[in-house]
């Protein structure tokens, strides 16, 4: 057996996984069911955020920072330019669990912002419309990302470094034992040692042994009209997520294309099957965001000029999945519920550091599957 690691998926995780498997050194194959870069999971959509005082846990804090050095690497590998940093804006209520986690996590780890009043806000940044009993935290360490263009550059930086990459055939089991890993895709049986599993949406149905409480969510992205575009380039528009009580938050991203401003809903979005997705955008889908344009922002016109689909997959908490699938040569990196894709290469490096080694001076602990052998939501393998 020559192929030290087989790598599932080369979507969001996956193509950061090859990547890193192949900067090691390492005999790696990747196999992907469509192409890095598609339209058809979690890893499109033209930007992605990355932000610092991160609201979710001050555990998040190190794996952000140790991720936007990598970033820069595969910038630097690829020649393309992946991440403009533009500082961020966390709005709502400041006892709200956005500006107090994010707070939390900025005071932790010393990070710089800076907590905005509704005047102040107002003033600095009029793009946005904050409510009386709204604060704004700015934070430095923010920015956008760009996720098709940086799935393919980690894909191609892994076949030039001597990985193999396996596209349009879909893997349909993974048998593991003591001798190593067999991955079944396209008719074909590929060997390896080890196997680091990054199918996103379809991981509960490739290990299904698992019993993984995974649910996969319909997500609609929305481009709004900028009225004067400049006031939103990536130069004068942070990256923003806005909570406001009672309903989903919002989250926006500086036009790139120097004409539209992405602007969408974190969560809320219905069920769905990742082979049977309706990708068809109708007005009720797109109405929430369009009424937070039209409540909380000046100078895009409330009228979605495009929109598309992606999917999160969710765990119940809401936080990663990575670690042991069961058998000890079988590891998973997913179920990122929708806010994972800035800590691709981390994760990436990561999986490899659990798939070869054994253990890994990125704390992930928490992230374990074993988290839900606990409550009796997952099989132990």
């Amino acid at each position: 057996m020559t192929t030290d690691v087989i790598v599932i998926g080369a979507g969001t995780m996956g193509s950061m996984a090859l990547w890193r498997a192949a900067r090691r050194g390492l005999a790696a194959v990747g196999i992907e069911q469509f192409a890095p870069g598609h339209d058809r999971g979690s890893g499109h959509g033209e930007s992605r955020m990355t932000r610092t005082a991160y609201f979710e846990g001050p555990e998040y804090v190190p794996l952000v920072q140790a991720a936007l050095p990598l970033w820069r690497e595969l910038e630097a590998e690829a020649g393309a330019e992946l991440l403009t940093m533009t500082g961020g804006l966390m709005i709502g209520p400041p006892d709200g669990e956005l500006v107090s986690g994010a707070l939390r996590s900025a005071r932790a780890h010393g990070l710089a912002c800076e907590l905005l009043g509704p005047a102040e806000a107002a003033a600095r940044f009029p793009q946005h419309r904050l409510a009386a009993d709204e604060v704004a935290l700015w934070e430095e360490g923010a920015g956008v990302l760009r996720p098709e263009r940086a799935i393919r550059a980690a894909a191609e930086r892994a076949v030039a470094l001597g990985a193999e990459l396996v596209t349009g055939v879909r893997v349909t089991a993974i048998e593991a034992d003591a001798d190593g890993v067999a991955v079944r895709a396209g008719g074909t049986v590929h060997r390896a040692r080890r196997a680091i599993v990054c199918a996103g949406p379809w991981l509960g149905r490739l290990l299904p042994e698992m019993g993984l409480p995974l649910t996969v969510e319909r997500q609609v992205m929305t481009w709004f009209p900028a009225i004067d575009p400049a006031a939103f380039a990536p130069d004068r528009f942070p990256v923003f997520v806005h909570d406001r009580a009672g309903r989903p938050a919002a989250y926006g991203l500086p036009a790139l294309d120097g004409a539209t401003v992405k602007v969408a809903i974190h969560h809320g979005g219905r069920p769905a099957d990742p082979d049977a997705v309706d990708r068809a955008v109708t007005e009720a889908d797109t109405a929430p965001a369009a009424a937070f344009v039209a409540e909380t922002m000046s100078g895009l016109t409330p009228a979605v000029a495009r929109s598309a689909v992606c999917l999160y997959t969710n765990t119940p908490d809401l936080h990663f999945l990575v670690g042991a699938a069961g058998p000890a040569n079988v590891t998973v990196v997913s179920a990122c519920s929708g806010h994972g894709f800035k800590f691709a290469p981390v994760m990436g490096e990561v999986a490899v550091d659990l798939a070869v080694d054994g253990r890994t001076r990125h704390d992930v602990a928490g992230f374990s599957p074993a988290r839900f052998a606990a409550s009796g939501r997952v099989s132990p393998g």
